[in-house]
């Protein structure tokens, strides 16, 4: 496995596996059969409706002697309805006692976007907060107190632009650690990465592959498949390798964390291997160049008429 520093020198799996769409039995094979190959990394969230599936895998895994906890990266999300100040410390507990953990390595913020508690997903303009309403400053500070109280050893961000990691850095005590986004090659997100690099603050990929797996009605007609790019393919062949190999080695070399989710064992060993794939410099290139600012997760179910929120304002665009 390779590895990227955090500033305290604690080290983060560089491929994570994902659980995002994970049902509750196939979740904990999934999670299983994961740690048994090597992985490290575990990509939560409570959204996800599946962290005690999760939580009963990793203790297992534990129990049978597969893993530590020392060895093991934990991360976790906060969901949009618990950004009130009074309501992060209660969300982050939840998610504790459900993953069976007395402390998580990363929690963050899951989007810049606030819902009214008790909302899971919104139906209305008033299940919203507006960010004049409540300012990521509130859920911020709240998340800084979990550090000084030792239930998360990292706090960060999942879909925030640079302006509002700068808006963060600018009153933060605790600086982010990560920002969670999704990037592919359709969405190189080089000036994001740029100021992540430049300002200390890692950033992790999700839907490296495309999210194929996806609802239909979430799917936009005729979306690109970055398995069929003819740049992945010809890379894919002269490296002996599959597609999607070839996408999570470019994210690796390329300095970011990578979440992958699969619950098939094949494909949860393939896109392992795909962490010891070198591309040349060459080739990297050649793959940063498909950029064209693609999101396959626009952020289309948060904006609208019956949303305060846009998807302009969500990525600053």
């Amino acid at each position: 496995m390779k590895y990227l520093q955090c500033s305290n020198g604690d080290a983060l799996p560089m491929l994570g596996l994902g659980t995002w769409k994970s049902h509750s039995q196939e979740v904990y094979d999934a999670v299983r059969e994961a740690i048994k190959i090597g992985y490290r990394h575990i990509d939560c969230a409570a959204i996800y409706g599946n962290e005690v599936e999760i939580g009963n895998a990793v203790a297992d895994a534990i129990s049978a002697g597969d893993t530590s906890r020392k060895e093991l990266w934990i991360t976790s999300k906060l969901w949009n309805n618990a950004h009130r100040a009074v309501d992060v410390e209660p969300a982050l507990l939840q998610t504790l006692a459900d993953l069976q953990l007395d402390y998580l390595d990363l929690y963050l913020i899951h989007w810049p976007v606030a819902f009214k508690q008790g909302v899971e997903l919104p139906k209305s303009r008033d299940d919203y907060y507006t960010p004049a309403q409540l300012s990521i400053s509130e859920t911020w500070y709240s998340l800084e107190v979990c550090v000084e109280k030792k239930f998360v050893r990292h706090i960060g961000v999942a879909n925030f632009s640079a302006l509002k990691l700068k808006s963060i850095l600018e009153y933060c005590v605790v600086k982010p650690a990560i920002n969670q986004v999704e990037l592919h090659p359709l969405l190189t997100q080089r000036k994001l990465k740029e100021f992540c690099d430049k300002n200390g603050i890692l950033l992790a990929a999700y839907s490296p592959l495309g999210s194929r797996d996806r609802a239909v009605a979430y799917k936009a007609k005729d979306e690109p498949d970055l398995f069929q790019l003819d740049e992945i393919k010809d890379i894919a062949e002269d490296h002996g390798c599959s597609p999607p190999q070839v996408l999570l080695a470019w994210a690796i070399n390329r300095g970011t964390s990578v979440i992958s989710k699969s619950v098939n064992p094949k494909h949860l060993l393939a896109n392992f291997d795909a962490v010891g794939i070198e591309l040349a410099s060459g080739e990297l290139e050649r793959i940063s160049q498909l950029d064209r600012c693609y999101r396959y997760i626009n952020g289309s179910f948060l904006a609208g008429k019956n949303s305060p929120y846009t998807i302009g304002g969500i990525w600053d665009t």
